[in-house]
């Protein structure tokens, strides 16, 4: 039996390994930009919600530039139902009348952006609130399927205002909510968001964070959880079946990041503690890695 003196030292040794581990990418992604998608059950739990928080403070410490983009999902729902309006989806995506995207817009922009940027800054960041409308950040353009409403598509990304904001040791905060060249407002997915903005910053990293473990070889099981595909693979792994749901759309951004220049883009499981940390400063990681080629790590 382990006396209390002997977990003490062995989980000092812990953390002691740990950070010796983390040194070589604090080193190596040391003023490069990480563009995190934050959403899912870590937005929800609380817990986990200050930890996310906490993991992109750290970030910012270590001399990484995150840049934070966010959806709102079950928060728009909330607030639909409160106003009595009935949320409505077609092939995935939310439709988005005039009152809908109103509800849209407040809750994004006003609300739940502002909540991220509380936390941040009291857990000891900088950060400043966005959405695309902001000194132009993103253009918008209809999603064009019939029926969706005020779903939109980024047509256009505007990053000077975002470059100072990184270069200044801020920490953005952007809501996935921008206008088309006529000013009405379009929700975004938020991955989209994400994947556009990382790869007109030329960042490092885009990481999604999510309710699954990552890619897996068969979708009930998290062992079978593939560590790092390339984008041959990954298109292989949607072809064949093996990618399937709601994790083809965010595969595909991934996809779309790399072959504009992201260096490597990660979904990883937003339920686990600290998975930011985990993924970028440990050895094995968390979740599945893509890369745009097998030689490119």
């Amino acid at each position: 039996m382990i006396n209390e003196s002997e977990y003490i030292e062995k989980d000092s040794a812990t953390r002691v390994r740990v950070l010796s581990e983390a040194l070589p990418y604090i080193q190596q992604f040391s003023g490069r930009t990480v563009v995190v998608k934050y959403g899912g059950a870590a937005m929800k739990d609380s817990s986990l919600k200050d930890k996310v928080m906490r993991d992109i403070v750290f970030l910012a410490c270590v001399g990484l530039r995150p840049v934070v983009v966010h959806g709102g999902g079950p928060e728009i729902n909330s607030w639909l139902d409160k106003l009595g309006i009935e949320p409505q989806f077609k092939n995935g995506l939310r439709v988005t009348d005039a009152a809908t995207m109103d509800v849209v817009e407040m809750v994004l922009v006003g609300r739940v952006n502002k909540e991220i940027v509380r936390l941040i800054n009291q857990a000891g960041g900088l950060a400043v609130g966005l959405c695309g409308t902001d000194a132009n950040l993103i253009k918008a353009r209809p999603e064009g399927q019939e029926g969706i409403g005020f779903v939109g598509e980024v047509s256009k990304v505007n990053i000077q205002l975002l470059q100072s904001l990184v270069s200044g040791g801020y920490i953005p905060v952007v809501s996935s909510v921008a206008t088309d060249e006529k000013g009405q407002a379009y929700n975004i997915n938020a991955d989209t968001v994400a994947g556009e903005l990382a790869a007109a910053l030329g960042a490092e990293k885009l990481i999604l964070l999510t309710d699954t473990a990552g890619i897996l070889e068969n979708y009930k099981d998290p062992s079978t959880l593939i560590a790092k595909v390339d984008i041959q693979q990954a298109r292989h792994l949607i072809s064949t079946g093996v990618v399937g749901g709601g994790m083809i759309p965010k595969v595909n951004c991934c996809v779309r990041s790399l072959a504009q220049g992201v260096k490597a883009t990660h979904i990883i499981d937003g339920r686990i503690p600290h998975a930011l940390l985990l993924e970028i400063f440990t050895d094995s990681g968390i979740g599945s890695m893509i890369v745009a080629s097998e030689f490119n790590s």
